[in-house]
């Protein structure tokens, strides 16, 4: 199987859809994980068995709950959310955000010109960093 976020800007509004540990964030002058990971770490972190920071380099992190293709049915979260002027979209596969911190990713957006610049700059600090997995990038710029 494997896992999958899609979104849909109109405006500063964004219908998301996901299954899996891909994500998608909203960031501005904070970070916000708008999609929540289909995994079992995340499952346990959501019913108080374990730590955020410790579900970050747990041993099956990577044991996702939800896929496109694994079986005969699917279950597929959706999200609406608003944009606001000089926030920028990330969708991403699990090979940046095991990677990199929120606030690394955030920092990094932060600190390029364009849109083009942080992309590379956030795929070659995750390759840096082991880059052990695919590492995929979308970035969006919503218009208003």
């Amino acid at each position: 199987g494997t896992t999958i976020v899609a979104a849909s800007c109109l405006g500063q509004y964004v219908q998301i859809a996901n299954v899996g540990d891909s994500r998608l964030y909203i960031i501005g002058d904070t970070i916000r994980q708008i999609t929540q990971d289909h995994s079992w770490v995340e499952e346990m972190v959501r019913m108080g068995a374990m730590e955020k920071e410790d579900a970050r380099t747990h041993v099956k992190k990577n044991i996702i709950t939800r896929a496109i293709g694994a079986g005969n049915g699917i279950e597929i979260d959706f999200f609406s959310v608003e944009v606001k002027e000089n926030e920028m979209i990330l969708m991403c596969s699990d090979g940046l955000t095991n990677m990199l911190e929120d606030e690394e990713i955030r920092m990094i957006v932060k600190g390029q010109r364009d849109i083009v610049e942080v992309a590379e700059a956030l795929v070659r600090e995750a390759n840096k960093r082991g880059g052990t997995d695919n590492i995929s990038v979308v970035l969006i710029e919503p218009v208003a």
